[in-house]
């Protein structure tokens, strides 16, 4: 069990419907070992399945028939669990020269295991154990995902997002919102990206279940007593720009499938991007009331398609050591990636920037590109 009671968790909830700053922040977590490795500096960059949190509008550069991915992460040291699924891939019809796109997203960022102390102390003062009982605290994500290219410079996508939360059997919420993403590529190496997140703000509608000792609880400590409540998330713009190119190294090799003559390559992938606010002044590297901006940096290199070799710089914050002394703190990442045939393996080893305890996390995910014409060829000869 998690050293937490449930009084903290519905102290903190009930300041937080008031504050409405930070909100639906498990959105913005990052997904996939290779973004979260890189900063979450993928909106310029982005062109898998995982677009669909980045920027959508990336599901249209997928070249498979189909691509989905896992991913499993532990957060704080292992205090929360946050899992992530998503497939996605073109719309492929006969006579359709636009590049249309499909993606459907499901997140999971939760506590579990938190104790209800909230009955521990019997009607006689006495501590009773068997009074408490386990739950969790959860936050789920269901995203919808459509991308289309406009030209061969251009491509546009969207994402309808639905969120459920939910505090063990005291609280839950239901919301909804919309994003809207581009990419403009200048050139083959060169590409701009534009991120409207909750573009029409995020709404969130919270009913509360307490009972009559519980509010009891809450009153005795004197404090507020939640009641059903709307959360609004408000936007967020996310620009960036990213620059990749391939090089050639050593000489052409014809290959045993195409027998055309080939090169190894050497790539490398760069993105600075920026994460603009507007619920209020954050502790970010600019801040102001309503708009703050905090940038982030990724880096990727990679041997062939087959090795890639990641790194990160994201969520620069103003901390403070027991001296009182301020300094800049920033969360790093770094992760690797192997590409076997149509899977990617990736992991990612980060922190949350906190300097004086190292609350280190572990990123699992892994891509699988799906071609069904290699499955339609294998029932073929299997016949």
């Amino acid at each position: 069990m998690r050293e937490i009671s449930v009084l903290t968790f519905l102290l903190t909830l009930s300041s937080f419907l008031f504050a409405q700053k930070y909100s639906n922040e498990f959105l913005s977590i990052g997904v996939g070992a290779k973004g979260i490795a890189m900063g979450n500096s993928l909106v310029a960059s982005s062109d898998e399945v995982t677009s669909s949190h980045y920027n959508p509008a990336g599901l249209a550069r997928i070249k498979d028939d189909m691509q989905t991915t896992f991913m499993h992460s532990e957060w704080f040291a292992g205090i929360s669990k946050y899992d992530y699924f998503s497939v996605g891939g073109p719309l492929k019809t006969a006579e359709d020269k636009v590049k249309r796109a499909l993606g459907f997203s499901f997140v999971r960022f939760g506590i579990d295991n938190i104790p209800n102390t909230l009955s521990l102390y019997e009607d006689d003062g006495s501590i009773n154990f068997d009074n408490v009982v386990p739950f969790s605290a959860a936050d789920y994500g269901f995203i919808f995902s459509y991308a289309q290219g406009v030209n061969d410079k251009l491509d546009v996508g969207g994402n309808v997002k639905i969120v459920h939360r939910k505090v063990g059997p005291f609280a839950t919420a239901w919301g909804f919102g919309l994003d809207l993403g581009g990419q403009y590529h200048v050139s083959d190496n060169f590409t701009l990206g534009l991120m409207l997140k909750d573009v029409t703000s995020t709404f969130n509608a919270w009913s509360f279940k307490l009972k009559d000792e519980e509010k009891e609880v809450l009153a005795l400590t004197n404090n507020e007593i939640p009641i059903n409540s709307l959360e609004i998330t408000k936007p967020q713009i996310i620009l960036g720009m990213a620059y990749g190119k391939n090089f050639p190294l050593g000489k052409r090799r014809k290959s045993n499938e195409t027998k055309v003559a080939e090169r190894r390559t050497f790539g490398l992938l760069g993105e600075l991007d920026f994460q603009v606010t507007t619920d209020g002044k954050r502790n970010t590297l600019v801040r102001s009331n309503p708009i703050s901006m905090n940038p982030s940096a990724g880096l990727e290199i990679d041997y062939n398609k087959l090795i890639f070799l990641r790194g990160g710089l994201s969520n620069f914050q103003k901390s403070s050591d027991p001296l009182g002394k301020e300094f800049w703190a920033m969360q790093p990442s770094a992760g690797i990636g192997v590409n076997l045939w149509k899977v990617r393996l990736d992991y990612t080893f980060t922190n949350l920037g906190d300097q004086q305890e190292k609350l280190y996390s572990h990123v699992f995910s892994m891509l699988i590109n799906v071609d069904f014409a290699f499955f339609k060829e294998q029932i073929k000869n299997a016949n």
